[in-house]
């Protein structure tokens, strides 16, 4: 759909999420409350990311409020096809996080969150631009919401009460990869050190994981490559995975849908690339955290991955008093 038809269409045949849900906090107890975007790989290939930040949220007694009527941020696709689409459907559904009063929105998927977070860039800064993408979504947009990584919303919300409630180690050397998109472009990227980032190194120490030096933090996984071109994804990917297997990485942890899927699921397609059998587990940010936290293996969607996390979960020792 180009951005002239998009402007005419029926906001009703945009990919939007009728099934909202909120986490809230037990009766009787009050804790913070933030905003929550799933996009619509936490909803679907990704369930187990969703799973496990809802469950490590719930741990901390932490109310997750999902945006009401949200919709696709677009993705690869759109800001490929047309520069107006690409910031509509984010905008879309940041106005719809203001008009719901929300201050800040937790945006786990890292490619999701580029789009937003890109939006409210060009939105903040280009008057025109604004009240353009206004008359296209026919909704007032302040474009002033607080838009948290994952790790940002670990490290305020998490943190501060986390200590207390981990009971495990996971006990085991884990190479963290941030991949592209929290890295770059540097209008959004958010990361302390661009080249070195350490955000989900901590988690994972938090973890009681041993997090190692390696030089494919911030590479590129082939991304929305992965259909059209499996070819680039299993040669990129195998990179990553080879130089974690080389430096004695036993888990490779990550905060972004469209890593994990290329890392896990074309196993096959890299094992072809780099005739090796590499079988290191890839885990999501939370799932690590969640098990450190003494919650259940199933309820942490472990059970979801193509490469099996068996050996992730034997490995935890219990936590020394």
């Amino acid at each position: 759909m180009d951005f002239y038809n998009y402007k005419s269409a029926n906001m009703s045949d945009l990919p939007i999420n009728k099934n909202v849900q909120t986490l809230a906090p037990p009766l009787g107890v009050e804790g913070p409350s933030i905003g929550f975007y799933p996009g619509c790989s936490l909803e679907g290939s990704s369930k187990e990311y969703c799973d496990s930040l809802f469950a490590v949220a719930e741990k901390c007694n932490v109310t997750l409020e999902e945006i009401k009527d949200w919709n696709c941020c677009g993705a690869t696709a759109a800001h490929n096809l047309n520069h107006d689409l690409a910031i509509a459907l984010p905008a879309r559904t940041l106005a719809l996080a203001e008009k719901q009063g929300l201050a800040e929105i937790v945006v786990p998927c890292a490619a999701c969150y580029s789009r937003l977070a890109t939006s409210k860039n060009e939105i903040s800064s280009n008057v025109a631009a604004k009240q353009k993408i206004e008359k296209v979504i026919d909704l007032k947009l302040n474009a002033d919401i607080t838009i948290l990584t994952v790790f940002e919303f670990l490290q305020k919300y998490i943190f501060p009460v986390v200590d207390e409630h981990i009971v495990n180690k996971l006990n085991q050397k884990a190479a963290c990869y941030y991949g592209c998109l929290y890295s770059r472009p540097k209008e959004t990227a958010t990361l302390k050190q661009i080249e070195n980032p350490m955000e989900m190194d901590e988690v994972m120490a938090k973890a009681g994981a041993i997090p190692i030096e390696w030089a494919f933090k911030t590479e590129c996984c082939g991304a929305g490559l992965s259909v059209s071109r499996t070819d680039i994804v299993a040669k990129l990917s195998g990179k990553i995975l080879e130089d974690a297997a080389d430096r004695g990485a036993e888990s490779i942890v990550v905060a972004c849908p469209m890593c994990h899927m290329n890392l896990d699921m074309r196993r096959p397609e890299i094992k072809k690339q780099i005739n090796k059998d590499i079988n290191i587990p890839v885990l999501f940010i939370t799932q690590a955290l969640g098990l450190s936290m003494g919650i259940s293996a199933d309820r942490l969607g472990m059970n979801k991955h193509y490469v099996p996390t068996d050996k992730v979960v034997t490995c935890i020792v219990k936590k020394e008093a």
